[in-house]
């Protein structure tokens, strides 16, 4: 399916709310009940995060049962309190007592900023609507605007939710996803071109091409007529990378590391002070653990996953209108791009 849940027991849940000043969600990342081993790496000058501390290969806990990623910035920590509670009530955590059901979930999670942009900026996800990702998790995953995406925004431009993966030459899986919602801007200003599109794959972004020069000129003077508080709105780029080879922590966060590298081949500036960009890493390790020529080949084409998942993020994101303003797509800036 070209997604993170082509990674075998990886199940994704997106949940969102949308009108009546509204536009935001939550998107939740499920291991198997067991749980997987991760990493975190933090980049950029505003990050929201929870633990992640714990993903440290220092310290006690191995293995999270759950990634959650949100809109409503710090606020929108309160929706992992949701998925928290849907694992305790499964029984599914780290064990710390001797009675079944004696658990406490791990559940790491980062937050972009979209607040304000459906109209009413106290308007967040809440634990409910973290229950109702957790509740509609599937092995299949949408894109777009949904989940997390559902308020994202691009250099200007409609952001979203995007997933891709890829096999691995010993036919082991690696996925991303990823919600894009940048200050930079995924979009080259000379050529109207997706700067991540030169890496996909075929399949990756169906019917697309360069764009004409007119729909270039016509998106540069509509970003141009932006009012200066939405140019220049806070942002954050986050999200996850699967496997199932057996990792240790200290190489899951060495995955997300070089998972951003994908990102600044997607995203111009990336990593600024107005984004706290944020990549998780979980390994199921139903698979081996990999001898080093594997892992620097896991390294690799976890960056292009990545890479390729913003592309077709910005293509499958749809354009939105709310009290707050317009976000165009890349499509409808774009028409031309698309045969």
């Amino acid at each position: 399916m070209n997604a993170i849940t082509d990674v075998p027991g990886i199940r994704v849940g997106h949940a969102h709310r949308v009108g009546d000043g509204w536009l935001t969600g939550t998107t939740v990342v499920l291991p198997p009940s067991t749980g997987a081993v991760a990493g975190v790496d933090v980049r950029g000058g505003g990050p929201g995060t929870r633990e992640t501390d714990l993903l440290d290969p220092r310290n006690l806990v191995e293995r999270v049962h759950a990634i959650v990623l949100g809109g409503g910035s710090a606020l929108g920590l309160a929706a992992v309190d949701g998925v928290a509670a849907r694992l305790l009530a499964a029984g599914v955590g780290y064990p710390v007592g001797a009675a079944p059901g004696e658990v406490v979930p791990i559940v790491p999670a980062a937050i972009c900023f979209d607040l304000g942009r459906g109209g009413e900026f106290g308007h967040y996800p809440d634990a409910a609507l973290g229950a109702q990702a957790y509740d509609a998790a599937t092995d299949v995953t949408g894109q777009g605007n949904v989940g997390a995406g559902t308020g994202a925004r691009s250099g200007g431009l409609k952001g979203g939710v995007g997933t891709a993966s890829t096999t691995l030459p010993g036919g082991h899986t690696v996925g991303a996803l990823v919600v894009v919602n940048s200050v930079g801007s995924c979009v080259d200003p000379a050529t109207g071109e997706l700067y991540a599109a030169r890496f996909c794959r075929p399949g990756d972004l169906p019917g697309l091409r360069r764009p004409d020069p007119d729909d270039l000129a016509a998106a540069v003077a509509a970003a141009a007529s932006q009012p200066a508080e939405r140019r220049s709105a806070l942002a954050t780029t986050i999200g996850v990378i699967a496997t199932d080879l057996t990792l240790t922590k200290a190489q899951c966060a060495k995955v997300s590391g070089i998972g951003h590298d994908g990102l600044a081949r997607a995203i111009r500036p990336v990593h600024t002070m107005f984004d706290g960009d944020t990549l998780f890493t979980m390994a199921t390790g139903a698979g081996p653990a990999p001898d080093p020529m594997v892992f620097h080949g896991l390294l690799e084409e976890a960056a292009d996953c990545v890479t390729r998942a913003v592309a077709r993020a910005m293509l499958a994101a749809q354009s939105t209108s709310t009290d707050w303003g317009e976000m165009r797509s890349y499509s409808a800036a774009f028409p031309s791009a698309l045969v």
